[in-house]
């Protein structure tokens, strides 16, 4: 099996919410579709543009803002540095005008009620998330580009092969957990240098714990976000945030000056179990209640499980003295690679394998990461990410209104005290003995996935989607 090449920066991604599969990725092929434009046709004789949703995209693109993120992507838009409180204020101003302004350069005349148009019976072939991309030109030809979210905001185009090969040679190619313990056993390096020394081919080291420290940084902004932000969740859903009045509670009402100060006040009331445990779900919903908010997340490995990695992550920095610089790129180099072995081996989309492979896999990361972190072996580490992804298996994705809001939020909250839980097992356990390992739950779960009714991947179609039959239309 040939090795695909891919960064932690791959799986680390900054962007906006609430959907890497159906917002961030749709957003990307924006992008890519206009770049193909201006270099091969030019913007200025760009005439109209159509978009075609098919399949999940359709069915939860309004809850998910694929709509937006489209019209986004076309605008020439970055995902990683609009200013999210803009992106309402553009929307209206589209939609009012009835005109876009593609690229930041040629305007044209754009509907979005019809030139997005929703294709709910159609599927196209290759992945649930496709979409395609139709422009016409004043000298008359017209074209269309098709491409694929396939996850974690990862884009593939129509005839690629996968993801465009990057053309670097790795010191220590990984596709499986078995690759990576070979190379962890042969050299004597600990999960996360085996990571970086992969991560050199691209990049010296300084850039690279400069990123994921980037990467750190925005998670913890996103967290303090949604710990002080209150109101109802977008959508029409009537979402309470959560994580303002925890947050307050916990804190007996305090207010503080700084973020820093703030995780000072945490850390000095106090360290029970309960006190802990409160304030990991804590972390866990303002992350995902930034998301559905449309507020700047870190995919990790996706949007609708970008609270799992943050909150397990503050918890071993405020609980468990890990506030270092080093340690926290050492917690996010691990977990990245572990990601990357799940996407290898099976899925990060909930469309082509239900939420089992987004908060399932995120588990995953976050347990091998904090088990290493606390100074477990290598396959200790392996062995928790393991015991995570296992009691996950078959879990659904059925957003209920096709808004990553419920169940999801709440999942990302048993994501992280999952995986703190299977970190202690692990740490407490001998993995030699172990009945399964971590390769083995990844064909378990990808087989899984196979057998899933498509009704609950990311369609809204079945489960708590419809339990709660609570239409967009409706709210």
């Amino acid at each position: 099996m040939p090795h695909e090449a891919i960064s932690a920066f791959d799986i680390f991604k900054i962007g906006v919410g609430p959907s890497s599969s159906h917002t961030l990725g749709p957003w990307k092929a924006a992008l890519r579709f206009v770049d193909h434009i201006e270099a091969n046709y030019g913007l200025n004789n760009l005439e109209s543009v159509t978009v075609l949703l098919y399949g999940s995209l359709a069915k939860t693109g309004k809850g998910h803002g694929t709509d937006v993120a489209v019209i986004l992507g076309l605008c020439g838009e970055n995902p990683e540095t609009i200013p999210v409180d803009s992106i309402n204020e553009k929307i209206n101003t589209i939609t009012n005008k009835n005109q876009l302004v593609v690229g930041g350069k040629k305007a044209i005349a754009f509907s979005p009620s019809s030139d997005i148009q929703l294709l709910y019976s159609e599927s196209l072939p290759y992945h649930p998330n496709g979409m395609s991309f139709l422009a016409s030109f004043t000298s008359g030809e017209q074209i269309s580009e098709t491409y694929y979210s396939i996850g974690g905001g990862f884009v593939v185009k129509e005839g690629e092969e996968g993801l465009a090969a990057k053309p670097v040679q790795l010191p220590f190619p990984v596709n499986t957990a078995n690759d990576l313990l070979h190379w962890c056993m042969t050299t004597g390096f600990a999960i996360n240098e085996v990571v970086m020394e992969n991560e050199n081919v691209w990049r010296n080291e300084d850039e690279t714990k400069s990123g994921m420290l980037r990467i750190w940084h925005t998670m913890t902004d996103c967290i303090y976000r949604g710990c002080h932000s209150k109101g109802e969740l977008p959508g029409g859903l009537h979402v309470r945030r959560r994580a303002f009045d925890l947050n307050k509670k916990l804190l007996n009402g305090s207010a503080y000056n700084s973020q820093q100060e703030w995780l000072d006040a945490i850390k000095a009331k106090g360290s029970n179990f309960q006190y802990i445990l409160d304030w990991v779900s804590c972390f866990a919903l303002a992350v995902n209640e930034e998301n559905a908010s449309f507020g700047r997340v870190v995919t990790a490995p996706t949007n609708g499980a970008a609270g799992v990695i943050p909150a397990v992550l503050q918890y071993f920095v405020i609980f468990c003295d890990g506030n270092d610089d080093d340690k926290i790129v050492r917690f996010l180099l691990t977990a990245a690679e572990i990601g990357s072995i799940f996407k290898k081996g099976a899925t990060i989309s909930a469309a082509m394998g239900g939420c089992q492979a987004e908060i399932g896999v995120s588990s995953a990361m976050a347990a091998a990461a904090l088990t290493e972190s606390l100074g477990g072996t290598q396959k200790q580490a392996l062995m928790a990410a393991e015991i995570a992804m296992e009691h996950h298996l078959g879990l659904t994705c059925d957003p209920v209104a096709g808004l990553v809001q419920v169940p999801c939020i709440e999942r990302n909250t048993m994501g992280a005290i999952k995986a703190i839980t299977a970190s202690q097992l692990a740490l407490q356990s001998a993995p030699d003995y172990a009945k399964v390992s971590l390769d083995n739950v990844i064909t378990t779960m990808w087989n899984t996935a196979l057998d899933m009714n498509s009704k609950y991947k990311e369609t809204a179609d079945g489960g708590l989607a419809v339990a709660i039959p609570i239409s967009l239309s409706e709210c």
